[in-house]
């Protein structure tokens, strides 16, 4: 076995970045279709260690790290986020939401249906449904521990990782042909008739330079580092209680608070350029982490039955994104981008949402809607809708009589 350190990790996880841009720029495919950088060299990579693996050499990685950079980039949601455009997206949050919540409703519907046709127990098409697509490695961690001492459904946890696993891979993966897809029925919003064009705002295209100072970066990262030591506080003071809320989600809102606290009292202004540069860095070494970790042995240990529920569930993702979501938002550019952030996190997580979106407005253009509506209901949103969802199919006569 080979276990890289802290450094070593780090390194490999900007090796994974630069390999994946190399791919990206070089492989029409890949760039036809929107695939994000992240996750076409963290796939690639994973893919060497699973050849490794059957030659009996496993690699490890210190993910320490991992974790910090999810929340910086959180933080950074909240900073972005001031409430004059949070009124602008409040009709638009309104409808996403009601979106999102029906793929809910329909990833568990489908992952029961299909797990009793199958012969399994109606519970594994739970796992298979919202608690990991939309819920993710932490939601599936909880919910499987649940299944197992509760209900005595045995390696309920192990699917449930598994499970979440295979969602990141295909959330990154399906986000931008979807979008490719329905980008070909509208019109793109041009700039070249923009006598000054518009400087990027927010995380729309990371690739686009930004002017920085050294002293700004500074005030930058220590509002990024309030965010996490006050977020945390919050978190742990919320442990337990019937408000508890995971820690990226209070770190986002101090963020929030910080933002719209600082600018009411006229005390000091957020520089918006400045913010998102680091937090696209923080997403793209997470997302890199993320995806060269991923042990893609788990997924070739699914049984083929969970596997074909886990297929189905993709494909209902991106139908669901095709006919609901970008109906649902408007059938125009904005609601193309919606929908491959939608992708993103209906089978990922939010951050491989942000990584889809980026890869779709870095090469048609920005969407300043999309970068505002898909981080607050991805983040603030999801997780309570989705606990919603669970209890109430747990409640149906099906699963109490169990």
């Amino acid at each position: 076995m080979i276990q890289l350190d802290f450094y070593g990790t780090l390194v490999a996880a900007s090796l994974v970045l630069l390999v994946g841009r190399g791919l990206v720029t070089r492989v029409g495919f890949l760039r036809n279709y929107n695939i994000p950088e992240p996750v076409a060299g963290g796939l690639l990579v994973a893919l060497f260690l699973l050849v490794l693996r059957t030659l009996d050499i496993e690699v490890r990685f210190d993910t320490s790290l991992q974790t910090p950079l999810m929340l910086a980039f959180f933080a950074t949601i909240g900073l972005s986020a001031d409430f004059a455009s949070l009124k602008k997206g409040g009709r638009v949050v309104g409808v996403f939401l009601l979106a999102v919540t029906g793929l809910l409703v329909v990833q568990n519907a489908m992952g029961i249906g299909l797990a009793t046709m199958l012969g399994l127990d109606p519970l594994m098409g739970l796992l298979t449904g919202s608690i990991t697509l939309a819920g993710g490695h932490g939601t599936g961690a909880a919910w499987g521990t649940v299944f197992s001492e509760k209900y005595g459904l045995a390696s309920a946890s192990e699917l449930a990782i598994a499970s979440a696993t295979f969602g990141l891979v295909l959330g990154g993966l399906i986000g931008g042909p979807v979008a490719r897809l329905l980008i070909k029925r509208v019109q793109v919003p041009g700039c070249q008739n923009q006598e000054t064009p518009r400087l990027p705002k927010g995380f729309e295209q990371p690739n686009k330079e930004r002017s920085i100072t050294p002293f700004s970066f500074i005030e930058t990262l220590a509002l990024i580092a309030v965010s996490l030591l006050v977020g945390n506080l919050l978190n742990g003071f919320l442990h337990g209680t019937a408000f508890e809320l995971p820690t990226f989600v209070c770190v986002l809102f101090v963020g929030v608070v910080l933002r719209n606290g600082l600018s009411a009292f006229g005390l000091y202004q957020v520089f918006e350029r400045e913010v998102s540069v680091l937090g696209n860095v923080s997403l793209s070494l997470f997302l890199a982490i993320a995806l060269m970790s991923l042990k893609l042995w788990d997924l070739a240990a699914l049984a083929l039955p969970i596997f074909i529920i886990l297929a189905v569930q993709a494909l209902v993702m991106a139908l669901f994104a095709i006919f609901v979501t970008f109906r649902m938002m408007g059938s125009n550019y904005d609601a193309a981008v919606l929908a491959a952030g939608h992708c993103g996190f209906g089978l990922g997580a939010t951050p491989t949402a942000i990584a889809n979106m980026q890869a779709v407005t870095q090469r048609y253009g920005p969407s300043q809607i999309a970068f505002l509506v898909v981080p607050m209901v991805g983040a603030f949103f999801i997780d309570i809708i989705n606990v919603i969802v669970i209890k109430l199919y747990l409640a149906l006569p099906f699963f109490v009589a169990l």
